[in-house]
């Protein structure tokens, strides 16, 4: 008589796979009272939730994870019910440096001028799809203080090849300015080599320079699939020395938004 395969646990989003944070946060999933949390800290703050910004990622992901089973409803992250969810602003050389954070640890860092008010239009309901514009946006607060590489560059334009369906970068398009800040970047390590100064990262430009409204700089958008997120994957890796994905960036945003969007 045959016996009966043990099923395995459907496999959870946990923080690490969306956000640049590390320790026990990392490896633990997302649960739905974490993203009340942080909902309502961006509410406290903006009235709404920022549309792609880190509420309404996690919100997806807690959404999914309690499709799945593998969290409740009421179910709280420890390190959440600890150190909650919040907020700050500082202004920072005529801009409001905004830093979100969750658990203890920063999920989102990005800058506005002062005085900028966040489009209400920018609010998103849970358990709308993921688009590839919006992946990239929350990419800019995940993982915006990066400086952008090649490897950014090339996951950056597979993502807008992909949701263009143009089958090539855009001319002045968000891949393309991409391009430009890496070789504005390079450029600048090498002037730190001949002169052997320090090119500090915050005079590089970064992936929430880039990507900050990335949704608007595409010609074109669509819901992240398994195929958008592989080709974006594979650019991504390719074009690092170890043949590996940034943490909290682009690569595994958009791989994070493609799970949230499986039905």
């Amino acid at each position: 008589m045959s016996q009966e395969q043990p099923q395995r646990s459907p496999e959870p989003v946990k923080y690490g796979d969306v956000f640049k944070v590390s320790g026990q946060l990392a490896s633990k999933p997302i649960a739905p009272q974490d993203a009340a949390a942080l909902q309502a800290a961006e509410t406290a703050v903006y009235g709404h939730t920022i549309k792609g910004g880190p509420a309404s990622v996690v919100q997806s992901a807690a959404d999914f994870n309690e499709r799945r089973g593998v969290v409740g409803h009421d179910d709280m992250t420890g390190a959440v019910r600890e150190h909650g969810a919040t907020i700050a602003e500082a202004n920072i050389g005529g801009y409001r440096v905004v830093t979100e954070a969750i658990g203890g640890q920063v999920v989102g860092q990005y800058g506005l001028p002062v005085g900028t008010q966040i489009d209400q239009s920018k609010s998103t309901l849970a358990g709308e799809a993921v688009t590839i514009g919006e992946a990239l946006e929350a990419a800019a607060l995940s993982a915006g203080n990066k400086p952008v590489d090649k490897s950014d560059v090339a996951a950056i334009q597979a993502a807008e090849v992909r949701a263009t369906g143009l089958g090539h970068v855009v001319a002045g398009g968000v891949g393309a300015e991409a391009q430009s800040a890496a070789a504005h970047n390079m450029q600048a390590t090498r002037d730190e080599k001949k002169t052997i100064l320090a090119t500090r990262d915050e005079e590089k430009t970064t992936l929430a320079d880039v990507l900050t409204d990335a949704s608007e700089k595409l010609v074109g958008d669509k819901p992240v699939t398994r195929e958008d997120a592989e080709a974006v994957i594979y650019a991504e890796a390719r074009n690092k020395d170890d043949l590996s994905t940034n943490p909290g960036g682009v690569a595994a945003v958009v791989a994070a938004a493609a799970r949230l969007n499986q039905k």
